[in-house]
């Protein structure tokens, strides 16, 4: 069994914490779904670290109901959510309905996240209508970075506090499971966790978050074009498979790889009559 958004709402009334990791492909969403992570999430962050774009607005629905699909694949306990890529929900509730349908009919996920509060609280109540559990996401919303100008920490003035509180409860009363809150100041993301009864998760907005999600290439230490200040890095993969790579490429240039031992033999015999 898959777990359930009950699942999820349940840690927060227990005050147990919500861990999530992002995944793209086959092979790393089994590692993740087997340690245990309860929620999976397909991030549009593909577009950086997966497919090599300067943000995440190129990405388009093609791309991820493609990875989406592999990560469904991969997992067999944990919950999947499908990151809505730019421009798929903000032009008519009709395109947000139809689109975040196919993630659920057509690559197997068992949510979507989109990005937005007041704006996109109508929308979002209708997919849930529909029967589609959605997560919210708050603050530093990178298909906006082009109107922030940049990777900026949102909610340091008044104004932009109450406007994510706000925002947050928009999205609570319109029926999201939980709220992703993105480089928001770590008290006033506390003080929303507070304030809201859906969980919270946290990506560089403190520890008073119910829970916490990472890209997981930045705290594996896999994409190395720039490190977030809100990663802690567990592992430097980039330097073991730079490592391994270069040893590899050494053995072939020197002709000691294939050995006998990566190797298939056949019967001679076969040979001594090949003409």
């Amino acid at each position: 069994m898959r777990v359930s958004i009950n699942e999820i709402k349940e840690m927060k009334q227990k005050g147990e914490k919500i861990t999530m990791l992002t995944a793209y492909d086959y092979s790393t969403a089994k590692i993740v779904d087997e340690v245990g992570i309860p929620l999976v999430l397909v991030g549009d962050s593909l577009g950086m670290v997966v497919l090599g774009y300067e943000s995440t607005i190129p990405v388009t629905m093609a791309e991820m109901l493609h990875h989406t699909k592999t990560v469904v694949r991969g997992t067999k306990h944990a919950m999947v959510i499908g990151d809505m890529p730019f421009m798929t929900y903000h032009v008519t509730t009709e395109d947000a309905m139809r689109n975040a349908a196919r993630f659920i009919q057509e690559a197997g996920a068992q949510a979507i996240k989109l990005e937005g509060g007041v704006t996109v609280a109508e929308k979002v109540k209708r997919i849930v209508e529909c029967g589609i559990p959605v997560m919210g996401h708050l603050g530093l919303t990178p298909q906006s970075i082009l109107q922030f100008g940049g990777y900026k920490i949102q909610g340091r003035t008044p104004e932009v506090a109450q406007k994510l509180l706000e925002d947050a409860r928009a999205l609570e009363q319109a029926g999201v499971f939980a709220i992703v809150l993105e480089t928001v100041p770590a008290p006033l993301a506390a003080l929303v966790t507070q304030k809201i009864s859906v969980p919270t998760i946290g990506i560089g907005a403190g520890p008073g978050c119910d829970g916490q999600v990472q890209v997981i290439h930045d705290i594996l230490g896999w994409f190395t074009d720039f490190v977030p200040k809100h990663t802690k890095q567990y592992a430097k993969l980039h330097d073991v498979m730079s490592t391994a790579i270069a040893e590899y490429y050494k053995d072939v240039k020197a002709g000691s790889f294939p050995t006998e031992k990566q190797s298939f033999t056949m019967d001679e015999s076969i040979l001594a009559r090949l003409k």
